[in-house]
């Protein structure tokens, strides 16, 4: 699409301001997609490990669960849901525009109290806590996922947005830019001809 440029000099000084402009902004682009390259590799990082520790602690949660089971039975792991839940609470940061979850808050149900009637092995304590152990892992993963997600998508969306700026917007710009900056010239060429052929015709002949 041909730009729609102002007459005369207006669209000159129109073109070198859009120019500058859109040079100044794919800086902050540049600037930008650097540090949310930065930031994805650090978010990387952090999931692979947090995915490392999740999957530690499923292990050691399905090796207690079984080992409960095996001592008091199916029935002794049903007891000992008593439908209390754990709370969450995730907290979001801002990276040059992008939020993504940074910190979670992982609060356990509260210890049973003493009237609560003791457990039909003793395995399930140590249960309890490697599934909740396990939960908790489960949370930082699911947030380090999300946020590298996050990440990755405004990385690939400034991307794009810096390609299409410098390969369809800014060549536009500079043809229009040094299609006037041509025209100019050739006026001034023009008009200085004309004023040397005035002059010329003013001068005294040689006798």
């Amino acid at each position: 699409m041909r730009l729609r440029v102002p007459p005369g000099r207006a669209g000159r000084l129109w073109l070198r301001r859009r120019l500058a402009v859109l040079q100044h902004g794919l800086a902050v682009l540049d600037r930008k997609l650097r540090i949310l390259r930065q930031e994805r590799d650090r978010l990387a990082h952090h999931a692979t490990r947090t995915g490392q520790e999740w999957e530690a602690a499923c292990r050691a949660a399905d090796a207690w669960s079984l080992r409960a089971a095996l001592l008091g039975g199916r029935r002794a792991i049903r007891l000992a849901d008593d439908g209390r839940l754990a709370e969450v609470r995730m907290d979001w940061v801002d990276a040059m525009g992008t939020s993504y979850p940074a910190r979670t808050s992982f609060q356990a149900p509260e210890e049973p109290g003493p009237a609560t009637p003791l457990p039909l092995t003793a395995a399930l304590v140590p249960t309890r806590d490697a599934c909740r152990t396990a939960l908790h892992a489960a949370v930082e993963h699911a947030a380090a996922k999300e946020a590298e997600r996050i990440v990755s998508m405004e990385e690939e969306t400034t991307s794009r947005r810096i390609r299409a700026l410098r390969d369809h917007v800014l060549p536009r710009i500079e043809a229009a830019l040094t299609e006037v900056e041509m025209s100019f010239d050739e006026m001034e060429r023009a008009d200085g001809a004309r004023v040397r052929r005035v002059i010329a015709s003013r001068e005294p002949r040689q006798q």
